[in-house]
């Protein structure tokens, strides 16, 4: 594995990748990786010549009250890490590389951000899609891979492929769970015991939503008091939100049709929990006739 530092070392050794005819899936993380990312590297590997992963704490996604001088970082760790998973070039730039100077040019996101948690962090898919533009740029990846467990950014991300016509493939991961179908979360270690045993309740309850619109429901405010009746009496938390939208746009829905994202966070005493899932839904007409 290679490990860089500097644009122009970066941008040379993808020049050398490319005029070798090599495919690139790109990996674009904040570090103190987990398993969540290595399955994104995983993914990476099985169509593409040449994996690459950035490490950059990027400052400009976080807000006033979110301190980016105490998000954890462990290079070293990381490092191992990346390397034992498959990564072929890794990529961890200072933020003087990424940003030289006051930049001339700023880039603001205006759609799908103003729902989910996008709502309470202003400014922070701003900093998210600037810095992939930077990425983007530099590394020129055939394909790059997203969880879906944060499925508002790749919504965000993929408007932005889309309007600015990057020629690149964004490639949505399935959310890596527990046994017990808790989504994977370097926050779960801070649930208690008790809040743990209850936690898988966030996933159960989307399970079952999902049920009851194969069942026929296209109520959106029927699923949404569904799935907060069920975490209020079998969880400690307290909900944030619940949420339905068309997916990847976010728009409000009155009956549920095509792709649909189902989303929820909730705090429990010292972790806020996401999650989600993302269904094709028939439309209720289309249903009708399915049963007749």
């Amino acid at each position: 594995m290679k490990v860089i530092t500097k644009l122009l070392d970066l941008q040379r050794t993808i020049q050398q990748e490319k005029t070798s005819g090599a495919s690139i899936g790109f990996v674009p993380t904040m570090g103190y990786l987990h398993e969540g990312h290595l399955t994104l590297v995983e993914e990476a590997g099985k169509n593409n010549d040449t994996v690459v992963m950035s490490i950059f704490v990027n400052p400009l996604q976080f807000g006033p009250n979110e301190d980016f001088d105490r998000y954890p970082r462990d290079v070293q760790r990381d490092t191992e890490l990346a390397k034992d998973v498959g990564v072929d070039i890794l990529f961890i730039p200072e933020v003087e590389e990424m940003y030289k100077g006051t930049q001339s040019v700023t880039l603001s996101v205006t759609e799908r951000v103003e729902v989910l948690c996008g709502r309470k962090r202003e400014g922070h898919f701003d900093g998210v899609v600037t810095v992939l533009t930077k990425l983007f740029h530099l590394i020129q990846p055939t394909r790059a891979y997203f969880g879906l467990k944060d499925a508002q950014q790749i919504a965000v991300v993929e408007g932005l492929v889309s309007d600015y016509f990057f020629p690149v493939e964004i490639v949505r991961v399935p959310t890596v769970r527990e046994e017990d179908g808790l989504a994977k979360s370097s926050r779960n270690v801070y649930l208690s015991v008790e809040e743990r045993r209850e936690a898988p309740t966030l996933y159960q309850s989307l399970a079952e939503a999902k049920i009851s619109i194969e069942d026929g429901e296209r109520n959106p405010d029927a699923i949404i008091s569904m799935i907060s009746e069920n975490i209020q009496e079998n969880t400690s938390g307290k909900i944030d939100y619940v949420e339905v939208y068309t997916y990847p746009e976010l728009a409000e829905l009155t009956s549920l049709h095509g792709e649909i994202i189902i989303a929820l966070a909730v705090q429990f005493q010292q972790a806020r929990l996401i999650d989600n899932i993302i269904i094709s839904v028939e439309p209720e007409e289309d249903l009708k006739c399915l049963e007749r």
